[in-house]
């Protein structure tokens, strides 16, 4: 177990601290391309869209013959498409690579894959907590990659910055080495499925759909927020340090946020803490907008929502493991991540769109607020008990 948790992190750890980072080179490369903020916001919501399509598949894949062989090709699809990023000079060809390749990319490298393995390698008594680790290592990414990543901006240029980036993103690949499953035979009498049975079983499910809705909502708020908070911070006033600074806060307590809501899952019901989060992050823009913009104000509000990012990662997809077992669960956990996708691309998205249009970010923010409390509502009714099904029939 040990192994696989190692292992595993160090991957979301890369995979997802340098995405994290890609707010950094909104103003530098739209401004040295001449291109408009929608044109990049576009091609990062298509990155979104992307990721949370080829999601089910990846986890398919990685259910059906092993997580290493997704994650190598991942990894060179993350090298690929970050290098034809940065040598992009129409918006078509930036869509291309920083959205379609990038995402696919972060299909095959991020929760759909590893959560996949989790599942299966550790006891279902502590699989909440294992996948906080997992995702409290992404959030130490963020932490520990966007510095890295405003310093290799500032000192090698925004293009030398994504090919360094892209020499690192291979690293994931003898990483994956370590989350190699042993070949198991299935045990006489379990539950056995078909791919069409298993999502049929899925969709049917109210608790499944209400999830999905709710995972919609995470990827609109923290996508919009990751993306757009740089340019929004310099819009009023305030010196690029101060984003840098509070997108590395909102990565650092995450770590703790993740952790200690997976941690929380295996105590209280896991329903009460997603309901929690999200309620929690619409008082949190609440506050933020209401309050003087200052840097102080901006680094509370990027602490709190850093306890609040990722934390709803582990809660989710233990409801879905735990409810539907283990052997579909990457496949139906990148369904979910599919909806969070499609969240994360109308974020970022309208948060170009509505910019453009009315000069301001006020009205996705507040959009961002009325989902909040719309995902805490949906998410009491859900019902965390495993399905009931047949009995398996005796040979």
């Amino acid at each position: 177990m040990m192994q696989v948790l190692l292992c595993g992190a160090a991957i979301v750890t890369l995979s997802m601290g340098i995405r994290h980072g890609f707010g950094l080179w909104l103003q530098p490369i739209t401004m040295d391309r001449g291109w408009t903020r929608e044109t990049f916001a576009f091609a990062l919501a298509i990155q979104n869209l992307a990721w949370g399509l080829a999601g089910p598949l990846a986890g398919m894949l990685a259910d059906k013959y092993g997580a290493f062989r997704v994650l190598v090709a991942g990894a060179v699809l993350y090298a690929l498409g970050l290098v034809l990023m940065a040598m992009a000079t129409s918006g078509l060809a930036f869509t291309g690579s920083a959205g379609v390749l990038l995402g696919m990319a972060q299909a095959g490298t991020t929760y759909a894959v590893i959560y996949g393995v989790i599942a299966r390698q550790v006891d279902p008594a502590r699989r909440s907590w294992a996948m906080g680790v997992a995702a409290a290592a992404g959030s130490f990414g963020q932490f520990l990659m966007v510095p890295v990543e405003n310093w290799l901006i500032g000192t090698w240029g925004w293009q030398n910055a994504l090919f360094v980036l892209g020499c690192l993103a291979l690293a994931i690949a003898p990483l994956a080495v370590g989350l190699k499953e042993p070949k198991v035979a299935p045990a006489a009498g379990l539950h056995k499925q078909s791919v069409g049975a298993a999502l049929k079983e899925a969709f049917a499910y109210p608790s499944f759909r209400l999830l999905m809705a709710g995972y919609f909502v995470c990827g609109f708020q923290v996508v919009f927020i990751g993306v757009h908070l740089p340019s929004y911070l310099k819009d009023n006033g305030l010196s690029p340090g101060v984003a840098t600074t509070a997108l590395a806060l909102i990565g650092l307590f995450n770590v703790f946020g993740t952790y200690a809501a997976g941690s929380l899952g295996q105590r209280l019901a896991k329903r009460h803490i997603l309901a929690a989060i999200y309620l929690l992050r619409a008082v949190a823009i609440v506050l933020f907008l209401a309050a003087p913009l200052t840097p102080w104000s901006v680094y509370v509000f990027a602490s709190v929502m850093g306890l609040l990012w990722l934390s709803t990662v582990p809660p989710t997809n233990a409801i879905v493991a735990q409810i539907f077992g283990v052997q579909f669960m990457g496949m139906l956990g990148g369904f979910v991540f599919l909806s969070h996708q499609v969240g994360s691309f109308l974020g970022v998205w309208l948060g170009g769109v509505l910019y453009d249009a009315t000069g301001s970010y006020d009205v996705v923010w507040w959009i961002a607020v009325a989902l909040g409390v719309f995902a805490a509502l949906i998410n009491l009714p859900v019902r965390e008990s495993p399905i009931a099904r047949p009995a398996a029939q005796p040979a």
